[in-house]
């Protein structure tokens, strides 16, 4: 492990929470680029010694945080601080939210058959989805969108990384559910969703 690989580790996990690679690179003293070959080699050595650690790139942020494996244990720890799960009317409205975005609470009711203004102010609360300004039509309805939360909570590095959404027909049900994942204490910073995919990172030229 480089001195910088090892100062990055320290510093994710002084943090405990996501960091701006540039704010990194500044406290490292190392440029972009340097600080995310850095990640990279981390995120290859977790997985090939099969560490409890995993690093996750939100966004233009890296995040170091426990592995899925170990939720059961970390819970045990935190279970004071343990969010509840999502029920199947949540994950249906946060897959809508999800792959339709941005959405009013109309279209979502629409698409469900049912009144929904309870599941998107739970999950609003939970900080899954937020307002994402007001449809320019009479009334101006609020606009829906997932947050930096709910990607940290389903491990995604962006929404590119949502899985393929099955064509539907106009008025069709949503019947997905995010691969059932639910995440049960992401929102404290536990992943408890299945281990993402190696990713190759990506180059950045300076």
């Amino acid at each position: 492990m480089t001195e910088l690989e090892a100062g990055l580790e320290a510093v994710l996990f002084a943090a405990g929470d996501a960091v701006p690679v540039d704010r990194l690179a500044a406290a490292l003293e190392a440029p972009r680029g340097a600080v995310l070959e850095a990640a990279a080699a981390l995120e290859n050595l977790y997985d090939f010694e099969n560490r409890g650690l995993m690093l996750l790139r939100l966004e233009d942020k890296l995040q170091l945080c426990s592995r899925p494996l170990y939720a059961d244990a970390a819970r045990r720890v935190t279970e004071s601080r343990k969010p509840p799960s999502l029920s199947p009317a949540a994950l249906e409205v946060l897959t809508i939210v999800a792959y339709r975005q941005p959405v009013t609470r109309a279209f979502i009711d629409q698409l469900r058959g049912v009144d929904s203004g309870g599941t998107v102010a739970g999950l609003a609360e939970k900080g899954l989805i937020e307002e994402a300004g007001r449809m320019d039509v009479p009334g101006r309805p609020i606009l829906y969108r997932t947050t930096e939360i709910f990607l940290r909570t389903f491990a995604l590095s962006s929404l590119s990384e949502l899985p393929a959404l099955p064509s539907l027909e106009e008025n069709e049900q949503m019947e997905l559910d995010l691969d059932g994942r639910q995440p049960e204490a992401a929102l404290e910073g536990q992943l408890q969703i299945e281990s993402p995919p190696t990713r190759a990172w990506p180059e950045e030229t300076e």
